[in-house]
């Protein structure tokens, strides 16, 4: 695929451009702007379709599901998606893979406005489409959750205990959008209404005007409402019990060590120092990371005492036994120190084979030059295939020491590490200040380009973020202007747990063929385009233009659960170079195929057609006593049918048992007549011969 030359015109404010025009549209934003008028504003019906459909396991799909990412799709849009079905794998056990032919599968492309179809509708190619300004993570969740059977929260029969729907506010002919549907056809899976569902309508869908269609009546909720940063609980809650999930497919392990078994870890053998699980620390940490202090009577950490032990002692805790499937994870820990400066601390992994069923240890990674006095994110990249353990070995390190190493909060996946950390320190008071903007220290992608992140907090409701390139050490010997790297910029919500955690992310890519409205590319290399700009030690350097949004993230969403925690807030930033992407996914071409086999034959009564061994043929609905049959659904069936049929049956059958009875009793009765009569016969004779 060949991107157009696209020519965009920068923000008044000059120096940065904002990819939705600063306003952060929801999808039925998007899709009313583009005059769609769709069910519920982002759903496809299929033909008769309604809202029972989901129920039972017709339109399930199978765990792993077959995709096909469309050529129509922007970059940035495929990169999204990829992200979001990583999400979907750490927190769920559904899976998705590129379509090899499968029966069935999602072909998601770029058509007007961001839209699904509910469950899976067994018509082969089922579309899914992520259009313009629809390359947001958790709307792609959104999209994904209505493919995999899901309608939205605020349709639940039991919505009007929990929202007020303000009619006279909505859109006219969008009032339908508002309905409720009994829990006869709409299935909650028992899971209580969800204020924080990314399937919530926001409180503004389908306004008129500037006042709120949908009024919680728990005000808390008000801004609640509406989320598009990740699945809530209750979301994972519903699919996994919706798809009988037991576990999910990349998480690994997860400790804030609440609990007295510290999560089965275990203390080494082969050191000369013991970790300690405690809530607090003389010297520091006052509390765990986990709850901050909030919490009496919780809030433990792991301490290993540097002070009470010899220069090179070394306390080892080892997690309990794991086993990887696809060879890459990402560990990721809190750590404070509040002992010697050159204390440190080492990751190891203690990987067990047929040849060494002990395991043994291999240093992975030398944490040195810690922070003192405060808790510091730490991510560590391994690759292990064979069964391991993850060991922290704390070294007392020379100099004085009147405290240690602590650890907390502990999370182990299968997915990849971002490529590097912001961390930002005594951050509310940047919010809403004047002076409340921030530039990132400079990091180097994993292809060597230099670049920055800028975050404005400094508007009155909503903080924006934006990547810009800088002049950096490898520009000779990088491509310009720069193609195809998608920079993800994830705001982390510290919830202890992986899983329940609702980051708020944004991923830009740039394109080498975008260009300013002055002739300039974009994203050519900063000394070419960009300003004279200095680092807080003085060093010069060129600084390109910003590409992000001014709608990041609204104030009141960003003091909201664990993204400012201890007054530290943490950005994750991955740079990725994504030009796979442009190429044609290669597809398969099962001969033939269903919409080929399916277009000349027509089921009947609501009957789908699929293809089983290369024919076309029709599965057919049923209900609880009634189904169809027959080659096209043209037979209807029924409970009382199937009583009749039998009961006339078993009266055929003994009347035609009757018949036989008689029939038979005759002949015999005849034949023994005729044997009789021989006999007599034959009798006399003889009896004339003797005299």
């Amino acid at each position: 695929m060949v991107s157009a030359l696209v020519s965009l015109r920068c923000s008044p404010r000059g120096f940065w451009l904002d990819v939705d025009g600063g306003i952060d549209p929801d999808i039925f934003d998007i899709n009313e702007g583009l005059g769609l008028d769709l069910f519920e504003g982002d759903v496809r019906l299929a033909g008769t379709q309604d809202r029972n459909s989901i129920i039972g396991e017709t339109y399930r799909w199978p765990h792993t599901i077959p995709y096909v990412l469309e050529d129509s799709l922007d970059m940035n849009a495929k990169g999204v998606i990829l992200n979001a079905f990583e999400r979907y794998r750490l927190k769920t056990c559904i899976d998705f893979k590129p379509w090899a032919g499968e029966a069935n599968y999602i072909a998601v492309i770029k058509d007007s406005g961001c839209w699904s179809y509910v469950g899976n509708r067994r018509v082969g190619r089922q579309e899914l489409s992520i259009g313009e300004n629809c390359d947001r993570i958790a709307t792609v969740q959104h999209e994904f959750l209505h493919a995999l059977g899901f309608w939205h929260e605020q349709s639940r029969s039991d919505r009007d205990d929990y929202v007020s729907i303000i009619w006279d506010r909505i859109l006219s002919g969008r009032e339908h959008n508002f309905n409720t549907y009994d829990d006869q056809v709409s299935d909650s899976l028992n899971v209580p209404y969800d204020y924080t569902s990314v399937m919530h309508y926001s409180k503004t869908a389908f306004q008129n005007g500037t006042e709120p269609t949908i009024v919680t009546k728990i005000s808390d909720f008000a801004d609640v409402i509406g989320q598009r940063m990740d699945f809530s609980d209750y979301d994972l809650l519903k699919l996994n019990r919706l798809y009988n999930c037991s576990s999910s497919l990349s998480f690994m392990d997860s400790c804030d060590f609440e609990l007295e078994n510290v999560c089965g870890m275990i203390q080494s053998s082969g050191d000369n120092a013991d970790w300690q699980r405690v809530s607090q620390v003389p010297r520091g940490p006052d509390s765990d990371h986990s709850n901050m202090g909030q919490c009496k009577g919780s809030g433990f950490f792991m301490h290993f005492d540097s002070s009470s032990v010899n220069v090179g002692a070394m306390a080892v805790l080892e997690s309990r036994t794991l086993y990887p499937k696809r060879g890459f994870q990402c560990l990721q820990f809190f750590l404070y120190s509040s002992g010697s400066e050159n204390d440190q601390l080492n990751i190891y992994i203690r990987e067990y084979s047929a040849d060494d069923v002990n395991g043994s240890l291999t240093l992975v990674e030398e944490i040195k030059d810690i922070p003192i006095g405060s808790w510091q994110l730490y991510h560590v990249t391994l690759k292990v295939t064979n069964k391991f353990r993850v060991a922290f070995g704390g070294v007392r390190g020379t100099g004085a020491s009147l405290g240690g190493l602590s650890i907390d909060d502990i999370n182990l996946s299968e997915t990849q590490c971002p490529h590097h950390i912001w961390h930002i320190t005594n951050f509310t008071q940047f919010i809403g200040n004047p002076s409340g903007t921030l530039y990132s220290p400079p990091f180097y992608s994993s292809k060597g380009y230099a670049f920055q992140i800028f975050l404005n907090l400094n508007h009155l409701t909503n903080a924006g973020i934006y990547f810009h390139l800088i002049s950096g050490a490898n520009d000779d010997q990088l491509q310009w202007p720069c193609p195809w790297q998608q920079a993800t910029m994830t705001l982390l919500d510290q919830n202890p747990d992986i899983r329940q955690r609702m980051s708020n992310q944004r991923s830009i890519t740039t394109d080498p063929f975008m260009t300013t409205d002055n002739g300039n590319y974009f994203w050519d290399r900063p000394s070419n385009v960009g300003e004279v700009a200095f680092f807080p030690n003085g060093t010069q350097f060129r600084r390109g233009r910003g590409y992000g949004t001014s709608a990041f993230i609204t104030h009141e969403r960003l003091k909201s659960r664990d993204f400012i925690k201890g007054d530290d807030v943490y950005i994750l930033l991955t740079v990725e170079d994504i030009s796979h992407l442009n190429s044609t996914q290669t597809e398969p071409n099962p001969t033939p195929g269903i919409s080929e086999l399916c277009t000349d034959f027509q089921c009947e009564n609501d009957g789908l057609c699929t293809v089983r061994e290369g024919k076309a043929e029709c599965r057919c609905p049923s209900g609880e006593d009634w189904w169809y049959m027959g080659e096209r659904c043209e037979k209807r069936g029924s409970h009382r049918d199937t009583v009749i049929i039998a009961a006339s049956s078993t009266a055929g059958v003994f009347a035609l048992m009757l018949i036989v009875t008689l029939v038979s009793v005759y002949c015999t009765r005849k034949r023994y007549r005729q044997n009789a009569s021989s006999k007599t016969a034959d009798m006399t004779v003889r009896n004339q011969h003797a005299f």
